[in-house]
């Protein structure tokens, strides 16, 4: 590599038209601001790429340096980043920049100048799912790009999909209107809170399989607990079986590093603004080539488009500037690592676990083995109402949490993020512990 003063001071021509040649957007370039971004990102990078992936999660140097590039309020800790998350600063500013282009003459810049760069978008997002860009439609969020599954599939009265107590509340909204409108049948297994190991989890899917089950719907994260579920050996069973499988990765994709080949799924739906830390409303679709003709889109198109992955992206006029700002999302990712993420991740998983670990009335509803769960984990103080408990640490500590009330379970789910410091989890600690010793203030 080249450590020439000259070659760190400019950005680095190469490894930019390298990530550009895969989809990222040379409008980048336009940039100075952007530019910079992406020199400190790689400035921080050039420093611990010597390290493994384990090892450069603990070194707090080139994490402060991370921080650094999200502009975020430190007056709130958020430890709910699962649900949206912030972007980083080199994302907000290309989505300025992209806003302002769009406004100027917008009929014609937008769509005759903007629009057509979605296909880098397409390539980028294609690259870092491994599979053919004509696979990948660009989505407003994993509710729409799952949808379309949902509803493009054609069933007939009778016919079963099957899932979880555990999936998405909207997914199984979706479902529960094909049920009545249609007389589908949804069929809902519960799986182990949290599983010994993953086999439990394929063989509770195996052993709720009919003759009438045509589909199932699985989270290969689930969003209430972060538990990782093994989604090859599900698609493997069902496609013995015949059954179509639409897998829900709103949780898992940039959170962990995987490929579709890792999965070996059909169908796979998630959003960009949480993870991959892409601007709020962008999501994206995987429909393999050889499914996409009788996947009906969500919104009509044109019969001409019956194998056009561009199908589902049929929703009328639109936003160019969220959608292109997807491209510094993915320059973002690619240049911190996706290895590296993820280990950052569930290091910070683990360090606050730990310490609430030996307390003796606090459970975890989230296992720590390393193939089944990463950044996110589920913790219950015993007797004491997670409701109850996120309004206090709001309220008299301003650490955001996200409380979680399930007929099954109980808890308080908490997703710390890349930006998250280990000062702001001592903190949540520290009032967690005096919670689970003393309970909750009387007010």
């Amino acid at each position: 590599m080249n450590d020439h003063p000259a070659a760190t001071a400019e950005f680095d021509r190469r490894s930019f038209l390298s990530l550009a040649g895969k989809g990222l957007g040379l409008a980048t370039l336009a940039s100075p601001t952007v530019a910079a971004l992406f020199n400190e990102l790689k400035a921080a990078t050039r420093r611990v790429e010597h390290l493994s992936a384990s090892s450069a999660a603990i070194d707090e140097d080139f994490w402060f340096d991370i921080q650094q590039s999200f502009s975020i309020t430190r007056g709130i800790t958020n430890l709910n980043n699962g649900g949206v998350s912030p972007s980083p600063r080199i994302v907000t500013e290309a989505l300025v920049r992209y806003i302002w282009q769009q406004e100027d003459v917008t009929a014609y810049t937008m769509w005759q100048i903007l629009e057509p760069q979605i296909e880098t978008v397409r390539t980028g997002l294609a690259d870092a799912f491994g599979c053919d860009r004509e696979e990948i439609a660009v989505t407003r969020n994993a509710s729409e790009a799952l949808e379309i599954c949902l509803f493009g599939l054609d069933l007939k009265s009778g016919d079963e999909i099957l899932t979880t107590t555990q999936d998405y509340p909207r997914m199984l909204t979706t479902l529960r209107q094909r049920e009545l409108r249609e007389g589908l049948v949804l069929k809902q297994i519960k799986i182990p809170i949290p599983p010994k190991n993953l086999s439990e989890i394929t063989d509770a899917f195996e052993k709720a399989v009919t003759p009438k089950t045509r589909v199932i719907l699985i989270s290969h994260m689930i969003n209430i607990t972060g538990q990782i579920v093994p989604v090859k050996e599900i698609c493997e069973m069902a496609r013995r079986k015949g059954i179509e499988v639409i897998v829900d990765g709103a949780h898992s994709f940039a959170h962990f590093d995987f490929k579709q080949r890792d999965l070996g799924c059909d169908y796979f739906g998630t959003s960009l603004h949480k993870w991959l830390f892409a601007p709020k409303g962008t999501g994206m679709l995987y429909v393999k080539r050889e499914k996409i003709e009788k996947l009906w889109p969500l919104m009509a198109a044109e019969k001409k488009q019956a194998t056009d992955i561009r199908k589902f992206e049929e929703i009328g006029t639109h936003p160019a500037a969220n959608h292109l700002a997807i491209g510094e999302a993915l320059m973002y990712h690619k240049g911190l690592g996706a290895k590296r993420k993820e280990e950052r991740l569930r290091y910070l998983r683990n360090y606050w676990a730990d310490k609430l670990k030996a307390l003796p009335n606090v459970r975890f509803h989230t296992s720590f083995d390393k193939n089944q769960s990463c950044g996110i984990a589920n913790v219950e103080i015993v007797d004491i109402d997670p409701v109850a408990i996120g309004g206090y640490l709001m309220n008299s500590h301003k650490i955001f949490t996200t409380p979680i009330v399930h007929e099954e379970f109980k808890g308080i789910r908490i997703t710390p993020s890349v930006y998250t410091t280990l000062d702001e989890l001592d903190r949540f600690c520290e009032v967690m512990t005096d919670i689970a010793k003393k309970g909750l203030p009387k007010s």
